[in-house]
């Protein structure tokens, strides 16, 4: 017999032997009733007989009009409450020697109902708790095999979790084998491109002596362009590989956003823009100061090219036992509604992205704070310009 068949015959038996028990109770009382009813009718019968001999003939016809009547027709009848008589004067008590042993087989058989439901739920609490352990055990790396030493209605449950298991598996080797593939290759590019970027400025310096210094000026951002595009390559690729070395260091947030703003000095000059940064304490979280330094550098310089001239770059920053906030935002056009979902994607430019962009900044940016359990969000204040929102959550 299969497990499944086991599993249904263990659940339905308690209910037919229930059911059984129930109608064998019903028939045993009715016989019981029956016996009671015809006994005391006897009793009657007889003492009429013992003190009037000679009504024999009127009470057999007595005995078969009353034989012959409906169960309707005697339901009800009261007629000897006229004379004073009652239910109980004609019953002493009932006899419990009758009923005690149908009473003693139901209880037995409802014993036997709720012992079975209670083993069989069991058994399955058993097979659900195996079968999550299992796959806690996957959820964390540890991996191991479940032992089923028979067959039940979980069996194929079980199979189609082993089958899932093993194709996520493979899946996960196969997509860790792309990305390190990817990221060595991405570092290789970048690697590539290192040497030829290096000549190029030694050349550029020669022909500054012999060139127009506006043609000289094209090549040389073009080159710094170029540049920015290698450094961000090889960043990319060690984010991909698992290998940017990251610090656990105490780093305060007023600090790393004034070390920031420094970097960018040259540039907030050159386009009129001041960098708003209040002194709100000493509220410091667990990362790495010079990676989280680069990730605000690049939000900071993409508020500065989208703010006007004389505008200002405004940053704000709290904390709480469950995080660390930033807050950066600018004057400016804010961000178009299409490029919204996309801000964060990997050289994507959006419509109002500055010219010499290369649309990597916002990924990098995102990529460090998540690796440092954090998050970045972008959204339009309601009185005009962009903001950019980090929560660092405590490890």
């Amino acid at each position: 017999m299969s497990g499944k068949w086991k599993q249904k015959m263990l659940l339905f038996f308690p209910f037919v032997v229930l059911i059984m028990g129930m109608i064998l109770t019903s028939v045993f009382i009715l016989h019981t009733y029956r016996q009671i009813a015809f006994e005391h009718v006897s009793a009657l019968c007889e003492i009429l007989l013992e003190n009037s001999p000679q009504a024999e003939p009127q009470l057999l016809d007595t005995l078969k009009d009353y034989h012959s009547l409906s169960e309707q027709e005697l339901r009800g009848n009261n007629y000897l409450g006229k004379y004073g008589y009652r239910t109980g004067d004609f019953c002493d008590g009932f006899p419990m020697d009758m009923i005690l042993l149908p009473l003693l087989f139901f209880l037995v058989t409802a014993c036997a109902f709720a012992l079975g439901i209670l083993r069989l739920r069991r058994k399955n609490r058993k097979r659900i708790a195996d079968l999550t352990a299992y796959l806690e055990q996957v959820n964390i790396g540890a991996g191991g095999t479940l032992l089923q030493t028979q067959e039940d209605v979980y069996s194929h449950l079980q199979d189609e979790i082993y089958k899932t298991v093993t194709t996520l598996y493979q899946t996960r080797e196969t997509a860790v084998a792309a990305k390190k593939n990817f990221a060595e290759n991405l570092a290789n590019i970048a690697h590539q491109l290192k040497t030829p970027i290096t000549a190029a400025f030694l050349s550029l310096q020669l022909m500054k002596k012999k060139l127009p210094e506006t043609y000289a000026d094209q090549i040389e951002r073009q080159l710094e362009r170029l540049n920015r595009l290698e450094e961000s390559l090889l960043t990319i690729s060690q984010i991909d590989a698992g290998t940017l070395p990251l610090k656990q260091e105490t780093v305060d947030l007023y600090t790393v956003l004034n070390l920031a703003a420094e970097n960018l000095n040259d540039l907030l000059r050159r386009n009129h823009i001041s960098v708003d940064i209040p002194e709100n304490g000493c509220i410091e979280f667990s990362g790495d100061l010079e990676w989280t330094m680069e990730a605000l550098i690049n939000l900071l310089k993409n508020c500065m090219e989208h703010s006007p001239s004389g505008g200002v770059v405004h940053c704000d920053y709290s904390g709480n036992p469950l995080y660390v906030e930033i807050r950066i935002w600018d004057n400016g056009t804010g961000f178009d509604t299409e490029d919204l979902p996309h801000l964060f994607q990997r050289f994507y430019r959006g419509r109002r992205a500055a010219q010499n962009g290369i649309g990597i900044g916002l990924a990098l940016a995102r990529s460090i704070f998540e690796l440092q359990n954090g998050t970045i969000t972008a959204y339009n204040l309601q009185n005009g310009g962009a903001c950019f929102e980090i929560r660092i959550y405590s490890h």
